[in-house]
């Protein structure tokens, strides 16, 4: 399932933060093609380096970086889907700040259940995780538009984000058990996406404009 927007309200100013995220992204992506290996060694979180208080600063650098086309490409639709609602309801300057703190939680929480990890922990999915959880709590009724393919079967249907972002949630929450608990595997932060959710349910009332 791939969500690809609101349908159930539109936006009354231009999602420009959003737009800027997913520019430096892109931007970050191209320098990572360019340095390959060893520029995800340097930028990318190693849980057992920052558990040793080593590169902290990979923590913010990590969440620009991706393991590939399809990774950013699938990161970059999930944020469009739901980033400008959410900068919408919290005005520019608060969304920037809880995209970057809750992708710093997102990534604490992956470090916190593997410290001795030495495997190289990047991407954006917990940051927009946390605007997901978020979202969820803001607009759960909201009607999001979704591609769902399975096989030949290819079908644009609308989902209550309740729905939607529950069953994303409960889909990491099943990955984590079929993996024998593991936190990461298959090259996918299961436990970051979780803790990125967490923190964006449970803050996002507190970024909200006031009346929004």
């Amino acid at each position: 399932m791939f969500p690809l927007g609101d349908a159930s309200r539109r936006l009354g100013n231009i999602p420009f933060v959003t737009v800027a995220i997913i520019a430096v992204n892109a931007v970050v992506f191209f320098f990572e093609l360019q340095g390959g290996e060893n520029f995800i060694l340097r930028w990318a979180v190693v849980p057992a380096q920052v558990a040793h208080r080593e590169h902290l600063e990979t923590i913010v650098t990590a969440m620009f970086m991706h393991g590939g086309w399809l990774h950013i490409g699938g990161n970059m639709v999930f944020l469009w889907a739901f980033g400008p609602q959410m900068e919408e309801a919290m005005g520019a300057p608060r969304f920037l700040i809880f995209y970057f703190v809750g992708g710093i939680a997102a990534f604490l929480a992956q470090i916190y259940a593997d410290p001795s990890s030495t495997v190289p922990n990047l991407g954006a999915s917990g940051a927009i995780a946390a605007v997901m959880g978020g979202f969820l709590v803001t607009y759960p009724n909201d009607q999001i538009r979704t591609l769902i393919i399975a096989g030949f079967f290819v079908r644009i249907v609308y989902l209550p984000a309740l729905i939607l972002i529950g069953l994303w949630f409960v889909l990491q929450l099943i990955s984590i058990n079929m993996e024998g608990g593991q936190s990461q595997a298959g090259g996918v932060a299961y436990l970051a996406h979780i803790g990125g959710a967490v923190f964006g349910a449970a803050t996002a009332r507190l970024f909200e404009r006031r009346g929004g």
